[in-house]
């Protein structure tokens, strides 16, 4: 998949750790560092721009050794990132720890997992097919 981007940041573009990883790391594009304090959230800009082809989306995700090590994710994990919207990449950032934490510019912030996906069309029933599982949700397929 070819992706149009633009890059007002100083920082490289997003690229793949390995040949297996499914996310890039983006960084924190900021002129003076911010500090999250406990349960304090706020939008970090990254400086990039996408132009994605229509039917694909990209998925703004925690990076895991944030969130174990420091308590820091993404608000709304994961946040997607639609196909006609041109602006600014940002990444909300919750600290869901005890402890202040210190975002630098240039900081691998959270990763971006492009995905294809679908359209729906309804199609209105007056009943649906049954399941071994039917209406058990939340929990009702685990260990009792």
């Amino acid at each position: 998949m070819t992706v149009k981007i633009i890059n007002k940041s100083s920082h490289a573009l997003p690229s793949y750790e390995t040949i297996a990883s499914a996310g890039m790391d983006i960084r924190a594009y900021i002129t003076q560092p911010v500090v999250l304090k406990p349960m304090q959230r706020a939008i970090i800009k990254t400086g990039l721009y996408l132009e994605l082809p229509i039917g694909t989306e990209a998925q703004v995700r925690p990076r895991s050794g944030l969130a174990a090590k420091k308590g820091i994710t993404v608000l709304n994990s994961p946040g997607t990132i639609d196909a006609d919207y041109r602006g600014e990449v940002g990444v909300i950032l919750v600290n869901l720890s005890n402890e202040d934490f210190t975002i630098e510019n240039g900081e691998r912030i959270a990763q971006l997992v492009l995905a294809k996906h679908e359209r729906a069309q309804w199609h209105e029933v007056s009943q649906l097919s049954d399941t071994a599982r039917g209406e058990g949700g939340f929990g009702s397929t685990g260990v009792k």
